[in-house]
């Protein structure tokens, strides 16, 4: 027994110094998942749950996207190891989005990357709002509804207050298609010209509106599968 336990804390210690050394580009994805599972489950091998979790899932952002109590009644995990697995995502968002700042200069070729990252880890439909001065200076960016468009939930009188306290002059929108196609739907197209019409009768230019999945997006100005919608003439 402590031979075991000896050998299991000497291939813990070497996952580690690998990892120091190379992050995690030279793992394998249950090495890199065994290797996380350390810090919720200090005093178990993780390979063997990692190997059946990644049998199940696939992908360890499918891990992540799992449903807490399936984690514990199919796997064993406790609860706080389970959270732990939900944590990983919400943290990427959260490093993700530390690294922008609100008074940018809005990059346009870039905003459909950076909608994206509002969005790691979602699981459930969501609405970003961004909002621009007249300097093209970032000024808003945030997320501000959740629920899913198609029921008519689009918090247009939140915008409405929220470009007018930013006294913003451009608009961007995004929401996702978590278990979709980045195609827009018709009810997207709807809310997207009413939007629009709205913030143009305050002086507001709803310049784009972007649909994201886990990993694509699509512009809806861009694509041409708005219609007119960011072209006509009022």
């Amino acid at each position: 027994m402590a031979e075991s336990g000896k050998e299991h804390s000497g291939h813990r210690q070497r996952m580690k110094k690998k990892f120091i050394e190379n992050g995690f580009d030279v793992f394998e994805p249950h090495e890199a998942l065994e290797m996380y599972l350390y810090y919720a489950i200090p005093r178990k091998d993780t390979n063997p749950v990692a190997h059946k979790l990644l049998d199940r899932y696939c992908t360890i952002g499918s891990v992540c996207d799992a449903p807490i109590d399936e984690l514990m009644k199919d796997f064993g995990l406790s609860e706080s190891a389970a959270v732990y697995l939900k944590m990983l995502p919400e943290m990427s968002r959260l490093y993700n989005e530390s690294k922008m700042s609100d008074d940018n200069i809005i990059d346009f070729e870039n905003l459909g990357k950076q909608f994206q990252v509002k969005f790691i880890g979602r699981t459930s439909e969501a609405v970003a709002l961004m909002l621009g001065d007249a300097k093209g200076k970032m000024i808003y960016f945030g997320i501000i509804s959740k629920g899913s468009l198609n029921s008519s939930d689009i918090p247009i009188r939140k915008i409405v207050d929220l470009a007018l306290r930013h006294n913003a002059k451009t608009a961007f929108m995004a929401h996702n298609h978590p278990s979709g196609t980045a195609l827009p739907s018709q009810s997207d197209l709807i809310t997207t010209r009413k939007v629009r019409e709205t913030l143009l009768s305050i002086g507001v230019d709803l310049i784009d509106h972007y649909i994201i999945t886990t990993d694509d997006y699509i512009s809806l100005r861009e694509s041409g599968l708005s219609g007119n919608i960011f072209f006509y003439e009022d």
